[in-house]
């Protein structure tokens, strides 16, 4: 058992070098159960361009707004409280944030805890 609130700066707090989210992990891969749970905070005014090739994620919105686009289809969504939206088929994604968006965020395969998103918004 373990909360958001007592991982603040710790080791599973992630802020990302580009300075537009920052991500408490609270289950990772050395938990060994297939998958991580994260509370990302992706802030208001900022652009952040994804592309998970070696995960599958589900994102859950719990406050905030926020618009996702697919960059293959072009297609946006309107992402609100209470929208999940999942990224089964590794899609190359904007998230353009107009107020500070916060998300639950499971992944497979599990990260690590440290994982940034390198130039191509691929985490390793």
């Amino acid at each position: 058992v373990r909360s958001f609130k007592e991982i603040e700066g710790t080791d599973r707090h992630v802020k990302s070098a580009s300075g537009t989210w920052e991500s408490k992990r609270i289950v990772l891969a050395r938990e060994k159960v297939g998958f991580s749970v994260h509370e990302t905070i992706l802030y208001a005014g900022t652009e952040t361009d994804m592309w998970y090739a070696n995960h599958i994620e589900a994102v859950v919105c719990t406050r905030g707004d926020a618009e996702l686009t697919d960059r293959e289809t072009g297609k946006t969504y309107h992402i609100t409280p209470g929208t999940m939206y999942l990224l089964d088929g590794h899609e190359r994604h904007t998230l353009k944030v107009k107020e500070d968006f916060h998300c639950i965020c499971v992944f497979n395969p599990p990260v690590t805890g440290r994982e940034d998103h390198d130039e191509n918004g691929v985490y390793p």
